[in-house]
């Protein structure tokens, strides 16, 4: 039982020790993308929507001459909306990336297919290389199983109950490196479903309470003061919904992709331990 032990140990210490500077690595990462983010909306909403050209009135900006102007009147939670819609597309281009690597280059039906054809002709290397070709997620849980698979062919000391055993912790551990590895930052894109809607909402009642109290002006209503108002509360409305659209979206897209290749760890990792019962009674 020691050759399992160790042989187990070696992968989650080696990873373990470098998982805490990798976190830390991730998290500055994260924090400068929405740094970036919140930077870029404040500078689009300064000098681009607010730019001179945008208004009929030029610099005393009270009279949009076009969408853009009408958006600079949203007030000054547009930019933050605005920066909550870059964090958004930052994310998910990252998540795309990630998941798309993690599919591998062949599909995990097809992959497991190859494997269990390689396994019930006793070649383990020629299995382990196709792990090589898949290149994902697959395909790195399934060579963490293959190589323990190999490597208990050749033990004497074990039974076949604690050499699947065996089998299956390696199986485990290779699982939980790479699951976090892909939901990582999805919680930013079901933040971004919530807080966009309620960042929106918040422009909104803004928004209305500047139209009332123009309306509850002395005499006549101000009805520049009045549009202005309306204008912010359905700018707001449209950015947190629109923004949220798109949030739910791609996690629900990339969620149920995860949940594939999930679904294709938990069959390759079958596959290699019934592969194993039956051909070593």
């Amino acid at each position: 039982m020691a050759d399992v032990k160790t042989a187990a140990a070696k992968p989650a210490s080696a990873n373990g020790s470098a998982g805490k500077p990798r976190n830390s690595n991730n998290f500055w990462i994260n924090a400068l993308v929405v740094a970036g983010c919140i930077t870029a909306g404040e500078l689009i909403w300064k000098f681009v929507l607010g730019a001179e050209s945008n208004f009929l009135d030029g610099a005393t900006r009270h009279k949009p001459a076009n969408i853009a102007g009408t958006m600079y009147q949203g007030g000054f939670v547009v930019p933050i909306l605005m920066a909550t819609f870059l964090t958004l597309i930052c994310f998910i281009v990252e998540r795309a990336l990630t998941i798309i690597k993690a599919k591998g280059k062949i599909d995990g039906g097809e992959f497991v297919r190859k494997v269990q054809y390689h396994l019930a002709n006793k070649n383990v290397d020629a299995a382990i290389a196709e792990c090589d070709k898949q290149a994902g997620s697959v395909g790195n849980v399934m060579r963490a199983g293959l190589v323990s698979y190999k490597e208990m062919t050749t033990n004497h000391d074990l039974d076949t109950d604690q050499k699947i055993a065996g089998i299956q912790k390696e199986i485990e551990e290779a699982t939980a490196l790479e699951l976090p590895m892909l939901e990582k930052n999805l919680v930013f894109l079901s933040t971004i479903a919530s807080a966009a809607t309620l960042l929106g909402l918040f422009g909104t009642v803004l928004g209305m309470i500047r139209s009332f109290a123009a309306m509850s002006s002395a005499g006549a209503p101000d009805a520049a003061a009045l549009a202005a108002g309306i204008s912010e509360a359905l700018i707001n409305t449209a950015l947190g919904i629109g923004t949220s659209f798109f949030a739910i979206i791609f996690y629900n897209l990339f969620t149920t992709i995860i949940d594939g290749i999930t679904y294709s760890i938990d069959e390759s990792g079958f596959t290699l331990t019934q592969s194993y019962a039956s051909t070593h009674k």
